[in-house]
């Protein structure tokens, strides 16, 4: 139970961070979302599950944020239960597999502008079919059965930040994206920004 509270806490905190890093230091992406958040939810009620299936770009933030700032940059470990050949090694029987998921979300194969933070590469006619090039929740059978939710917890919260409240950077310098790289990845520096409510929505805060 406390590995799976620890899991269902930390993960989806540390990529609300890393996603806010972002949108802070690309003001346009930040205005897309406010601009569909706004056109498809309203300033009548807060942000509702039923409202994600619409915003579509909210998602794609989310999924970019996943890409380039994994909470957890290696999968949790596996074990050869037999004698196997991965991407050309001999791996004998009993033989620890550690996963780099960080590596893969950046390789500059499989993604154009692989460092660059590009939500729009999620688009419907742009999407990633391979399965295996996103790796955040994990994949098959040992995949993270906490996925849709995880995937929902961070749309909700994501999205009503961005609706209720203004942003803004703390002086004029890009938000700091230095990642301390541990079991999970957080950022180095902590998030410090600025908020107030949006006049438009304090009827209903």
């Amino acid at each position: 139970m406390q590995t799976m509270l620890i899991a269902g806490t930390e993960t989806p905190y540390l990529t609300l961070e890393w996603s806010m890093s972002l949108l802070l230091n690309n003001p346009k992406a930040m205005e897309a979302v406010k601009s569909e958040i706004n056109n498809h939810v309203g300033f009548d009620c807060l942000v509702q599950e039923s409202d994600l299936g619409k915003l579509s770009y909210l998602q794609n933030v989310i999924n970019e944020s996943i890409r380039l700032y994994p909470t957890l940059p290696l999968l949790l470990s596996r074990e050869a239960s037999k004698d196997i050949t991965v991407g050309g090694y001999s791996v004998p029987r009993g033989t620890m597999l550690m996963v780099n998921a960080w590596a893969i979300q950046r390789d500059p194969i499989l993604w154009d502008e692989h460092d660059k933070f590009m939500p729009e590469r999620f688009d419907n006619d742009k999407r990633v079919d391979n399965k295996y090039n996103i790796l955040s929740f994990g994949v098959g059978r040992r995949a993270c059965p906490g996925t849709n939710l995880g995937y929902r917890v961070l749309g909700l919260a994501l999205g009503t930040l961005i609706q209720a409240f203004e942003w803004e950077k703390i002086g004029t310098e890009e938000v700091d994206m230095t990642a301390f790289y541990g079991v999970s990845m957080g950022k180095l520096k902590p998030l410090q920004a600025l908020c107030k409510p949006r006049s438009n929505i304090t009827h209903i805060l």
